[in-house]
């Protein structure tokens, strides 16, 4: 994850898209990126569909996740994608749990400047100037803006409570049983 705290602009000729969300946001997003700032990119798709979006450039490498199932394929994947002189790197984080690993994986990893796109369509860069937005995403994202966010706070704070009480209860039945089963071999 290169760039978040520069503000330099990355040199690169090649434009990795990681398809971590529904197709038809890809297909929306492919046709904007290439009328705007990208036209001069090229471009490679990172997915786990079948087949490519429609508005994919005919020259454009695809990866299919299926294909790098061993630890080994993927280091050779990584490899493969850090040596492919990317200036910047789009990933879906809409709120589907699609490829969440992967992409979050590939973040850290290949150095690009990385841009969030969002259900919506809308994308926002992943710098140290978008850090209130990227917070405010994170935080919808994890359940903890709005209505809900008082529960998820309250289930975080019951869970150890919960399996502290379960453990206690665990120990107390376990000793129970031993303290009978001394008893009667005992008393015999």
């Amino acid at each position: 994850m290169r760039y978040v705290l520069s503000r330099r602009v990355p040199t690169g000729s090649r434009i990795l898209l990681i398809e971590s969300g529904s197709r038809s946001l890809m297909e929306g997003l492919l046709p904007l990126l290439r009328s705007t700032w990208a036209a001069d990119y090229e471009f490679d798709l990172l997915t786990c569909y079948g087949g490519a979006p429609v508005a994919l450039p005919e020259n454009a490498g695809v990866f299919r996740v299926g294909e790098y199932g061993t630890p080994q394929l993927r280091r050779e994947l990584v490899k493969e994608l850090r040596g492919r002189d990317y200036a910047y790197a789009g990933m879906i984080c809409s709120a589907e749990p699609i490829m969440t690993k992967w992409k979050w994986m590939l973040a850290l990893r290949v150095p690009a400047k990385f841009f969030i796109v969002n259900e919506n369509g809308d994308y926002f860069w992943l710098c140290r100037e978008n850090a209130q937005s990227v917070r405010k995403f994170a935080l919808v994202r994890a359940g903890l803006q709005g209505a809900g966010a008082a529960r998820t706070l309250a289930r975080l704070a019951i869970f150890p409570l919960a399996v502290l009480f379960l453990l206690l209860y665990a120990l107390w039945a376990h000793a129970g049983r031993m303290v009978r089963t001394r008893t009667a071999f005992t008393s015999k």
